[in-house]
């Protein structure tokens, strides 16, 4: 992920705007319990990254207890529920460590302060839980290859990779690297990153902009020697890095859905893959390339088909010479069209107000423009914000007025056929005052929460029908009923890819 960086910089429609539910088609004066589907129900993926290198966002410092951690997580996501977000992108393996029991790396240090100290408990299983509990879809948040924000090995803990392989890395402006070009290291990458996949719950992988280390100063990677040994074949570094990357998004892909068919694979990369001035199907800009910097053809992937979704980084303010947000979303709207990529757009709510950033990130405005721009390319299916602390923050406000002008109602996240899947049958729910409960649904993942009011509300069928909730669970108490009125409720049931069934209208007590 870009942190700071100022100038190194799918086939769901968005619906645009607060997404209302359109009005249910059951004939006007019908008394039937069963309703169908809002007709225009709205999808749009509303993400937020949650970080945990160096504590950005969780937890806040290593060390904290048990109790304190898991509060900080679920404070976080009920910010992103109250939001109407519906996706957590968590980064759970964030150093060639991890936040689960691995067999092949050991516990991260932003859990504990002490790489290799079990935190008493399984992160990721009660990261997952809390996250489907609220009705949000779960992306685990992997770098596949840096190992350490220091550079010198011998601060891993004993048993790390690393340290048992020293041939295998590299240290580099600071860090410390796995080779990418190594095949061993690949392998045994990959299997450290799907070993969350075979044993949780989750909906996705993801990776950042962490490939090849961005450039620094005229130093570069030294892999000398790995090209001469594994290079042969390739007429240059540069194809021979982009290969090797490559080679990792195609295995990683044919994996994961060999493994589990309905969890998604999706990368967030650098905003520019490639300026027109370097190549003519390039974007209209001036800055760092991901195809070169980091050799990540990320255009390539999605032409390929070898990601499901892709979020690039645009981190940018409309307008901005060197990478205009408004060149680049419908550059990356092209790339994509015909693909079955979907595209999200990775937003940098890090900027607004901050201290430093330019005359547009102190406009409040500026994050709600985004959005609004958006609407004219269909392509875009969705947004992730970078990261949950700056959300939290809305230092001018700019967060607040984004969520009002475009997340005023909560949204499913949008449908992904190349995965598959299949809607529920409907639930059967019944209302008490405003608490409306219902039973699990088989093949249900979570259900969606419909209010009905105005005159034509107990017809089901004649009114404005409002999404409300989203929610993991089999109940849910409405906040906003007014005493006295009315309010006829329905409920769907949705499974994993958010296939949703027909609404039922809820029988009162």
């Amino acid at each position: 992920m870009i942190l700071r960086r100022v100038l190194s910089l799918a086939t769901a429609t968005l619906l645009g705007g607060a997404l209302a539910a359109g009005p249910l088609t059951t004939p006007a004066g019908a008394r039937t319990a069963s309703c169908p589907a809002p007709a225009t129900a709205g999808r749009q993926l509303r993400g937020v990254w949650i970080a945990s290198v160096t504590n950005i966002d969780w937890p806040s410092a290593p060390g904290l207890s048990v109790a304190r951690q898991q509060a900080e997580y679920r404070r976080l996501l009920d910010n992103a529920v109250a939001r109407h977000l519906n996706a957590v992108f968590v980064q759970v393996r964030p150093t060639a460590d991890a936040f689960w029991p691995s067999p092949y790396e050991p516990w991260s240090q932003y859990l504990t302060g002490t790489q290799g100290k079990d935190p008493g408990y399984d992160p990721l299983a009660f990261l997952v839980r809390e996250a489907h509990a609220r009705g949000l879809e779960f992306h685990a948040w992997m770098n596949p290859y840096r190992v350490s924000m220091k550079a010198d090995p011998s601060l891993l803990s004993p048993n790390h990779p690393a340290r048992r392989h020293p041939d295998w890395v590299h240290p580099y402006a600071g860090k410390l690297y796995y080779d990418p070009g190594i095949p061993a290291v690949r392998r045994f990458v990959e299997r450290a990153m799907l070993d969350a996949v075979r044993r949780y719950d989750i909906d996705g992988v993801h990776f950042d902009d962490y490939f090849y280390p961005y450039p620094s100063g005229t130093a570069d990677f030294p892999d000398d020697a790995t090209y001469a040994e594994y290079g042969s074949g390739s007429p240059d570094k540069a194809t021979w890095r982009r290969h090797n990357i490559d080679l990792l998004v195609r295995e990683m892909d044919r994996r994961i859905h060999a493994l589990k068919p309905w969890v998604k694979f999706g990368v967030s990369p650098f905003g520019i893959w490639r300026n027109k001035s370097s190549d003519p199907e390039g974007s209209d800009t001036n800055g760092l390339e991901s195809y070169t910097a980091i050799s990540a053809d990320t255009r390539g992937w999605v032409k390929k088909r070898w990601i499901d979704y892709l979020a690039p980084q645009i981190y940018w303010y409309i307008g901005f010479t060197v990478a205009d947000y408004a060149k680049l979303v419908p550059w990356w709207a092209r790339q994509v069209d015909g693909t079955g990529v979907q595209l999200y757009i990775g937003q940098a709510d890090y900027r607004e107000g901050a201290a430093g950033q330019a005359a547009p990130w102190q406009d409040p405005a500026e994050l709600s423009r985004h959005l609004t721009f958006d609407r004219g390319y269909p392509q875009v299916a969705g947004d992730i914000h970078f990261s949950a602390k700056d959300m939290d923050a809305d230092r001018i406000g700019g967060v607040s007025r984004m969520v009002a002008d475009h997340y005023a109602r909560p949204a499913l996240v949008p449908l992904m056929p190349r995965l598959g899947g299949h809607a529920p049958q409907r639930p059967h729910p019944a209302v008490t005052g405003s608490t409306v409960t219902w039973r699990p649904v088989a093949g249900a993942a979570r259900y969606a929460v419909y209010r009905f009011d105005g005159p034509a509300a107990a017809r089901c069928g004649a009114g404005d029908a409002s999404r409300i909730a989203v929610t993991g669970g089999t109940s849910f108490t409405d906040p906003t009923a007014e005493p006295g009125r009315d309010h006829v409720y329905a409920v769907t049931a949705l499974d994993r890819l958010w296939h949703e069934s027909p609404a039922a209208r809820a029988r009162r007590h």
